[in-house]
């Protein structure tokens, strides 16, 4: 009996409070404004490639098959976490339920997740492209897509899953004020009372292993493709591999670097501020750079932005 008491007791945090960026009124409106530019601009631009990509005949390739599941996924991301934290500047309502909380978070590390199987896809995309040029087509057949993606949907949901189940196993009996605009798991980590060591373990061991061969295959991958263009020596090779790997390249480098320092280190590593300006990179700034990145980049995506632009304008 004493022991269920106790444990009642420490599960008695129902909800969490999400510490917002600024506490000063006029701070906060300026922030308000300004994080709801970007996630319009965001949700507009990754709309428009989305659009672009379904509507024009010209995109069917696997490129950008495995593109249009880019944009996606970077609709979802902010989509998760930012009107949330725009309700937290605006009203001040910064509260959020348990459940609630492990349903922001589980979705999160399930777009995450998905996102670093797909770019290994991409990647693997990429490599057939430039070293195999001529298996290509029978290589990435529309089959091969569809189960690589339908594999890194997967692969993202079941390591989420993994995440949130392990949350529940957890005990939260002190503070409830998390050191985030959202859900992330090592501030809410931070806040259980009970050992945590189990729980990072074997997050850090399935997690790992998943994202390592994930980042394995990404750079392999790159590493052929350096090496086959080292070895040719005709004219124009550099242009036209940075023409089909520079923008892909660029996301991978950007994705990486802003996750790694989020979520490889141990959690008495934890630092709320500089976690709150990374998780702005990978969670605003990444969502909406990667459209403009591929747009800037690709003709084929640019035209087909104006065609569709146009289609639009006719229609109007």
């Amino acid at each position: 009996m004493r022991e269920k008491t106790h444990r009642l007791n420490l599960s008695a945090v129902s909800e969490f409070v999400l510490v917002g960026l600024s506490d000063a009124p006029e701070t906060r409106l300026l922030l308000f404004v300004l994080f709801l530019l970007v996630y319009s601009a965001t949700v507009a631009s990754n709309a428009a490639l989305l659009v672009a990509i379904r509507a024009d005949p010209h995109l069917r390739s696997p490129m950008y098959f495995f593109l249009s599941h880019l944009a996606l996924l970077d609709l979802l991301c902010p989509t998760i976490t930012v009107p949330k934290m725009l309700g937290a500047l605006l009203l001040e309502h910064r509260e959020i339920s348990f459940l609630g909380c492990l349903f922001q978070h589980f979705s999160l590390i399930a777009a995450v997740g998905t996102e670093i199987f797909l770019l290994a896809a991409m990647a693997y995309d990429r490599y057939v492209a430039v070293c195999r040029p001529l298996r290509y087509p029978s290589a990435v057949s529309a089959e091969l897509c569809a189960r690589l993606a339908a594999g890194s949907w997967a692969g993202g949901l079941l390591n989420s899953l993994l995440h949130t189940s392990l949350l529940f196993t957890l005990s939260f009996c002190g503070p409830n004020r998390i050191q985030q605009y959202y859900c992330d798991f090592p501030p809410v980590l931070a806040l259980s009372c009970s050992s945590t060591r189990g729980t990072e373990l074997v997050i850090l061991v399935v997690a790992g292993a998943l994202g390592s061969s994930a980042c394995v295959v990404t750079v392999v991958s790159y590493v052929y493709i350096l090496l086959e263009i080292l070895c040719r020596s005709s004219p124009g090779i550099w242009h036209k591999a940075l023409s089909t790997c520079g923008s892909h390249l660029t996301v991978v480098c950007l994705f990486y670097g802003t996750t790694i320092c989020t979520y490889v280190r141990p959690s008495f590593a934890y630092s709320p501020h500089r976690d709150r300006v990374v998780s702005m990179l990978y969670g605003m700034l990444t969502p909406l750079l990667n459209p403009i990145i591929y747009s800037l980049r690709n003709k084929e995506v640019k035209c087909a932005l104006r065609r569709v632009i146009s289609r639009v304008r006719s229609a109007l």
